[in-house]
């Protein structure tokens, strides 16, 4: 069964929001209107959420976090899908969410500055792209890139230092806690994990805590891939865990603090708001694409398998409408590959590789769902190219976490024999995994 985000209830807290946001009358009308009818609605409101069974996201559930931040200034992690959704009834200009910053703004959260990953807050920006610092127009916030020269916050982006207090132009003064909510697709190369270690490394530094919304992996529902090797470690693979993880960004936080990553072994002050009637094994769609070149739920299942080309001479479908969706390269046999598209800029995709190119490639749109890792597809293309001396490039082993992967390519294994490398790795991960798990 396919759950739908749009569907979910939420607590009477948000209806008052929405109302805020809608009303014509004067703030000290709005506010009374909103009180009684969250007083109103507050039986009916509850009973609905008990009920369903639909996933209810982190975001949405205020009445557990509200308290832990309310009178406390805050520092929110959080790009264009960091949302607290409505309940159908309740759409405001055709959208059934509003950004979670605008909420908490509404809710008078004293929210401070907030923190952009890759991609920018309002996820736009091209894969690697620099992301600068800013300021929100709606709200005024100012937003510090954390995909800059800094991917890590700085003491004094956090904590009042005798430095910091006399510099006051900046407009950012001292976070009690920090707010995390991002949605993550599960996979080890997906910066947005990377972030994670270095927030948890500078909350657990500057003494505040670190509160995360969880959200569910859509590619949750398997764990597959290569163990990282620690030589290999970089932004884009900081930890010794396979490709596909199984965990959700809330459980895997645990994971980063139990098995003590943060440098010198230093432990967050972490408090995880879990998903409601959420599950591994769940088919979740997201309505909301968690960057510009994963625009749906095919491209999301398909990431894992097809990011490795990344570090290949073979587009992946960046300046194309079906990104992760196909493959192809100008170097590919033209028999065994009929498929074709020639890679444009678009968003998210300024300067694709084979920019006005011809590819020749294959069609995965169609394939059904997959619970596995898919190497037949990158073998296929290494054995079809032109000249296999420039298939693979330097980038490859930091996306597979080893050397191994491209000797076991180059060499001739079948995915099979591959696959059979990576079991003692992955039976190890499992059991590691378990410990930290919030989810069946």
């Amino acid at each position: 069964m396919r759950f739908n985000v749009f569907k979910n209830t939420v607590f009477p807290i948000i209806i008052g929001i929405v109302l805020v946001m809608i009303s014509c009358g004067n703030k000290s009308q709005s506010d009374a209107r909103s009180s009684k009818i969250k007083v109103e609605q507050q039986d009916d409101s509850l009973k609905r959420l008990q009920d369903s069974t639909d996933i209810m996201v982190g975001a949405n559930r205020i009445e557990l976090y509200l308290p832990l931040i309310k009178g406390k200034r805050i520092g929110i992690v959080a790009n264009q899908a960091s949302v607290v959704f409505f309940d159908k009834k309740l759409k405001s200009k055709n959208k059934s969410y509003t950004h979670l910053v605008d909420s908490l703004v509404s809710l008078h959260v004293d929210v401070q500055t907030v923190f952009a990953p890759e991609h920018g807050f309002r996820g736009k920006a091209d894969a690697g792209e620099v992301i600068k610092d800013g300021v929100d127009p709606k709200t005024g916030i100012p937003i510090i890139s954390l995909y800059s020269a800094n991917k890590k916050p700085k003491l004094e982006q956090i904590k009042e230092t005798e430095k910091y207090e006399s510099d006051v132009s900046k407009g950012v003064s001292k976070i009690d806690a920090m707010v995390f909510d991002l949605q993550d697709v599960g996979v080890r190369f997906y910066t947005y994990i990377s972030t994670l270690h270095y927030v948890m490394e500078a909350c657990a530094e500057a003494n505040i805590s670190l509160i995360i919304l969880d959200r569910p992996n859509p590619n949750g529902h398997y764990i597959d891939g290569p163990i990282l090797e620690m030589e290999n470690k970089s932004f884009v693979g900081m930890h010794p865990i396979p490709v596909a993880y199984g965990m959700t960004i809330g459980e895997y936080a645990k994971m980063i603090n139990g098995e003590k990553w943060l440098a010198n072994g230093i432990q967050c002050d972490l408090k995880v708001i879990p998903i409601k009637n959420y599950n591994h094994k769940l088919s979740y769609s997201l309505p909301i694409k968690p960057s510009p070149n994963l625009p749906n739920d095919q491209a999301i299942n398909l990431y894992p398998s097809l990011c490795f080309f990344e570090g290949t001479n073979v587009s992946a479908g960046r300046g194309t409408e079906t990104q992760f969706q196909i493959f192809g390269s100008p170097f590919l046999n033209k028999d065994t590959f009929d498929f074709e598209f020639i890679p444009k800029p678009n968003e998210g995709s300024k300067y694709p590789k084979h920019q006005n190119t011809l590819c020749y490639g294959m069609d995965l749109t169609k394939i059904e769902r997959i619970d596995t890792l898919n190497l037949e597809w990158l073998i296929d293309a290494y054995n079809n190219t032109k000249n296999k001396s420039e298939f693979f490039n330097s980038f490859f082993i930091k996306l597979s976490g080893t050397k191994k992967l491209q000797q076991q390519i180059e060499a001739g294994m079948s995915e099979e024999d591959i696959k059979s490398s990576w079991k003692t790795g992955l039976e190890a991960f499992e059991k590691t995994r378990e410990t930290y798990l919030l989810y069946p």
